[in-house]
């Protein structure tokens, strides 16, 4: 499982699926992170690439090929993947495409206490983020009209087809649940409105959060 590897950060995944193709440089490594987007995909954090790197080696899954001189720039070192780093790759990818985990989004985060604010602003608010979910959409659309338009292998778009699909799974979650704010046909909201008027939650509304919280 992922939580009980060697090397757990992301950044290390992207590595090694880099470094497979051919020995390079960290500097090298990142270059060719960024230029496939593989930073949109993963939560990378640059400040952690040579640590990351320095620990792949430590475990066995780089070793150092040798090193190389650019012009003015200092000596840099070159990794190759070994045996052990190109099964470690596999193992990871098969651990992250099986293993369902629980991914808990800043979204989730404000929706699980936005009782707080009034239906009415909270209405306000998904408007807001519907607009801003179907400006994305519409870009990730394009995006990948265009990147098929010029022969990219779908094989290499895969991940932007996923997040397109969640993109659009959220958009119409938000639109469902605002049309229920908006039409008044949302379930609590005679008791959510009482809330907010009297400035005291209601006993009712009590009730519902302790229920609620008995069934995480």
């Amino acid at each position: 499982m992922a939580g009980g590897r060697k090397v757990n950060n992301l950044l290390g995944l992207a590595v090694l699926a880099t470094v497979v193709e051919r020995p390079m440089h960290p500097y090298e490594m990142a270059t060719l992170i960024r230029a496939r987007g593989k930073d949109r995909d993963m939560d990378v954090k640059w400040g952690s690439l040579y640590t990351v790197v320095r620990n792949l080696e430590k475990h066995g899954f780089l070793a150092v090929e040798g090193t190389v001189r650019e012009g003015a720039h200092p000596e840099r070192t070159i990794y190759r993947i070994t045996d052990a780093g190109r099964a470690e790759l596999a193992d990871w990818v098969r651990d992250l495409i099986a293993t369902p985990e629980r991914e808990r989004s800043r979204f989730q985060a404000g929706l699980s206490v936005s009782a707080v604010l009034p239906p009415d602003e909270l209405a306000g608010l998904l408007r807001r983020r519907l607009a801003l979910l179907e400006e994305d959409v519409a870009a990730q659309r394009e995006m990948l009209d265009a990147s098929r338009g010029e022969a990219v292998p779908r094989l290499f778009l895969v991940e932007a087809e996923y997040d397109l699909a969640v993109r659009e799974a959220e958009a119409s979650w938000v639109r469902s649940f605002l049309e229920e704010l908006t039409t008044g046909s949302f379930p609590d909201l005679p008791l959510w409105r009482a809330w907010h008027e009297s400035g005291q939650m209601p006993p009712e509304v009590a009730e519902l959060a302790e229920r609620g919280r008995t069934t995480d």
